[in-house]
């Protein structure tokens, strides 16, 4: 807000070393804010934006809890100034540390007991009027059983997945596409130079929005989601075709959760203390094993993994996390809670928080992307 637009109210003192304004009044808020879940592109630029904003329009005092949930367990808070969160827009990862076990509905550290009382008494000895919950459906499941509990909770959609019920688009996912286009893109040299069909198999859990875009984006002569269940024999079929055509080579994009026709998951292991137990992958080996003795190309894996979530976010994230940011400071300021804010239509907006809880959002079949593949010709393995 510039000084000459400050309400008659706040007294206004000209400082005529500098020639700047200052403002002198009492903080307007004090405003916790955490990270949870796994890391993604972006999150320091929405942490960035949301300080910013309440620091400089509200006079908001921001302190940060290190690793999500679990700092407001164990009780670890950083002040949160404009010099912490100074350019800090195009690192990856986030400055305050997460976790994505740390659930005070059920803590692993503490026999998986529910600690959420400590939380709530720990959240209203630090004064905060607020807290801001960057994460995805793990994190805004949480965040809504914490606000029934009486925390005021506003929630920013955060995962490459893009799998959030309520918004168009979630920060990290331009970025995990684009890494992973990228790395198919050099896979399809490989490919054609060799003669060979690789594999590459994305993450995106159970739904196959960054496989669909990324397969999309680089051209992947197949692309298997979890919300088609494949048919062996029809990928054989187009790998046989391609070869019989003199295209001796093929591209499959796999999503981690991509699952065989009347088959279940390929589960890579189960973590018992993470309230998402379950960890996908390895769907690309067994899709090699399955293909081994249908074609006569020879097959390699690739398996990305972690490289889509790490590393600098893409211009497009970085706009993005800031317009996110900022929304969401000026929702705490109007004391708006209880929801999360949302990308719909082109448009700003919220979603509460008990849409958004418990719920996965995957690939519409009528998607226009996906008819969009589906009409060049690219197969989804049916």
């Amino acid at each position: 807000m510039h000084p000459l637009q400050l309400p008659l109210e706040y007294p206004i003192l000209f400082n005529p070393l500098n020639s700047l304004f200052v403002h002198h009044f009492a903080l307007f808020m004090k405003v916790g804010i955490l990270t949870g879940g796994g890391d993604c592109p972006g999150l320091n630029a929405v942490l960035r934006a949301v300080c910013k904003s309440l620091i400089l329009q509200h006079k908001a005092e921001i302190i940060g809890f290190e690793d999500g949930f679990e700092g407001m367990i164990e009780q670890r808070t950083i002040p949160l100034t404009l010099r912490a969160v100074a350019g800090i827009q195009d690192e990856g990862g986030t400055i305050l540390g997460t976790s994505n076990k740390a659930n005070p509905f059920k803590y692993f550290r503490r026999n998986n007991t529910d600690v959420s009382d400590e939380v709530l008494n720990y959240y209203h000895s630090l004064g905060l009027d607020a807290l801001v919950v960057l994460g995805g459906d793990g994190s805004m499941t949480i965040a809504e059983g914490l606000y029934r509990k009486g925390i005021q909770i506003l929630g920013i959609p955060k995962t490459i997945d893009n799998d959030l019920m309520g918004t168009d688009q979630t920060f990290g996912f331009d970025t995990a596409v684009s890494i992973a286009t990228e790395a198919l893109d050099r896979i399809h040299t490989t490919a054609q130079s060799h003669h060979r069909v690789l594999i590459v198999e994305l993450m995106g859990r159970y739904a196959g929005w960054i496989t669909l875009y990324a397969g999309v984006a680089s051209g992947s002569d197949i692309i298997l989601i979890p919300e088609i269940p494949y048919n062996i024999e029809s990928i054989v079929a187009r790998c046989r075709e391609r070869e019989r055509d003199g295209r001796r080579f093929t591209v499959i994009a796999v999503a981690e959760g991509a699952l065989e026709q009347e088959k279940g998951l390929i589960i890579r292991e189960t973590i018992a203390d993470s309230p998402d137990p379950i960890r996908l992958g390895g769907v690309a080996n067994y899709l090699a094993v399955r293909l081994k003795d249908g074609i006569e190309s020879e097959i390699r894996t690739t398996i990305l993994g972690h490289i889509q979530r790490g590393g600098t976010p893409t211009p497009a994230d970085r706009v993005l996390s800031t317009v996110f940011g900022t929304y969401a400071a000026e929702l705490v300021a109007k004391k708006q809670f209880g929801v999360m804010v949302a990308l719909q239509n082109n448009d700003f907006t919220t979603i509460p928080l008990d849409q958004v809880a418990h719920k996965t959002r995957t690939v519409p079949l009528n998607h226009p992307v996906l008819r969009a593949a589906q009409a060049i010709g690219t197969s989804f393995g049916v």
